[in-house]
């Protein structure tokens, strides 16, 4: 779908996919911060959140001993065997034979970012060759941005095309598509790169909001614009595709908002981490800190739990 004007290659492909109702999706999700969860249903979001999360260290300075304390974390949030166990644990290429070594057989994930996270500004022939490794290394889901360059320029063709290059190079891993919303800017420009996205994933795999790394990242906005377009593209073809909220996302409190925004427009069917996920590890603390503040009715300090790795 190359055109040499932008303007005109988003306009056709916003007819295309519809646009959004921004007024109505400020409003919608200004109603999830509203709702008051308590007793049994919160403890019950409290724990499912804790399964999402994918715990990350994305730092120049990770070594092979953060990255097995990371892994021990992810493998045992907290004292209370109640508490599950979290999704992944995310880093870099470089750190993904060292990750895989703990928790293999666990059911804890290993997640890489790479296509040149965060900027995606390398050849192509280096972004696939970075996946490729990850995957060879043991890596369970590989976390990709898009091109926005290309995007932006309306040439969506190729936008698609390099989603499927890399999700060859993943081969039987899932992959996790990063749109960077903060660089789309529009909700209509989330929605039509959430539709190019999804024609080309298969079931199991993800679109996701941002890298963590800009001003911009997970809102309720943005996270309902794209949950919004997984709906209406599961309705049109059956194919169910989840969803990665991550950056900016803190507190228990939020992330109770999330789910109830994922219960309200997708249903039960996506309350899993197998088709939703959390990235945002400093959101863990706050979760076991609420959980036990359930468990004893009292709060414990912020430091009776260790400090997460970056949020992203």
């Amino acid at each position: 779908m190359l055109s040499t004007s932008p303007h005109a290659a988003l306009r056709r492909l916003f007819d295309e996919v519809g646009p959004v109702d921004q007024v109505g999706i400020e409003e919608r999700v200004a109603k999830y911060t509203t709702r008051s969860i308590k007793g049994r249903a919160k403890l019950w979001g409290l724990r499912t959140a804790v399964s999402m999360v994918d715990l990350t260290t994305l730092e120049g300075k990770d070594t092979p001993g953060k990255v097995a304390s990371l892994c021990r974390k992810a493998l045992q949030p907290h004292d209370d065997a109640s508490i599950p166990r979290v999704a992944a644990v995310c880093v870099y290429p470089a750190m993904v034979r060292h990750a895989k070594k703990h928790v293999a057989g666990t059911g804890v994930k290993v997640a890489s970012v790479a296509t040149a996270f965060p900027s995606g500004q390398a050849p192509l022939k280096t972004r696939l060759a970075e996946v490729r490794a990850a995957v060879e290394d043991g890596a369970d889901e590989v976390d990709m941005v898009i091109n926005r360059g290309a995007f932006l320029a309306g040439d969506y063709r190729q936008v698609q095309d390099e989603i499927v290059a890399v999700q060859e190079a993943c081969g039987a891993s899932a992959l996790k598509v990063i749109l960077e919303v903060s660089e789309l800017e529009t909700y209509d420009a989330i929605r039509a790169a959430s539709f190019i996205a999804m024609r080309v994933l298969r079931e199991g795999d993800f679109i996701k909001t941002s890298t963590g790394k800009t001003s911009v990242n997970a809102t309720l906005g943005n996270n309902q614009v794209m949950l919004e377009a997984i709906r209406d593209f599961y309705l049109a073809t059956g194919r169910a595709i989840g969803m990665k909220p991550a950056g900016g996302i803190r507190n228990a409190k939020q992330a109770l908002q999330f789910l109830i925004a994922v219960k309200e427009t997708l249903g039960d069917a996506w309350l899993t981490n197998a088709r939703y996920r959390f990235g945002a590890s400093s959101l863990l603390n706050d979760l076991l800190r609420q959980l036990e503040k359930q468990r004893t009715g009292a709060y414990q300090a912020p430091y009776s739990f260790s400090e997460a790795a970056e949020s992203y």
